[in-house]
């Protein structure tokens, strides 16, 4: 699971996702090719999990998978 699964898996095209969460589609791309992570607030982190459509367990595997975050 990565950031690209839970965009698909939500059936949402990487430009919808910009949109919803009001960033350009390049951040997206950077974080679903592992050149950057997502730089959250805990409002912001609660609006991802809403746009991608999962938990946050489900985020934080995808972050984890990719190498981003550790234990």
């Amino acid at each position: 699971m990565n950031m690209k699964n839970l965009r698909t898996r939500a059936g949402k095209r990487a430009e919808e996702i910009a949109v919803e969460l009001g960033v350009a589609i390049s951040t997206i791309r950077n974080w679903e090719q592992l050149k950057t992570s997502p730089r959250m607030t805990p409002v912001r982190f609660e609006r991802l999990t809403k746009v991608y459509q999962c938990t946050f367990e489900e985020l934080i595997t995808a972050q984890k998978q990719a190498g981003i975050i550790d234990d």
